[in-house]
């Protein structure tokens, strides 16, 4: 009968393991992700850019940078190709582009 017992207890070992390996691993990510959450949640949120860094044009709306440079991206998100996060005061890489407002050269 101890016999019976000891491979019954042998078998189901490998699989109790297994199970209590599962449980702390799942337990440890479900902590990591927590972790994560907390760690995003007090992080500050990006501040607006100033009005000043903006032009309103006329089919684009607001893109961020001097309109008049010729590598302007003429977008909301970044600046130019060349130097996406600015300033463009004063950037070496600035090429003034002629604008054209109803055939005349500006």
């Amino acid at each position: 009968m101890f016999t019976v017992l000891l491979i019954i207890v042998i078998g189901l070992a490998p699989s109790l393991v297994s199970l209590w390996v599962m449980r702390s691993a799942s337990r440890q990510a479900s902590e990591g992700i927590a972790a994560a959450r907390r760690a995003v949640a007090n992080r500050p949120l990006p501040t607006q850019l100033a009005m000043g860094d903006r032009t309103y044009v006329e089919g684009l709306g607001y893109p961020i940078g001097d309109i008049t440079c010729e590598y302007n991206a003429r977008s909301n998100y970044i600046r130019c190709a060349v130097n996406p996060s600015g300033p463009c005061q004063d950037c070496r890489y600035y090429q003034p582009r002629a604008l054209d407002v109803r055939g005349e050269k500006i």
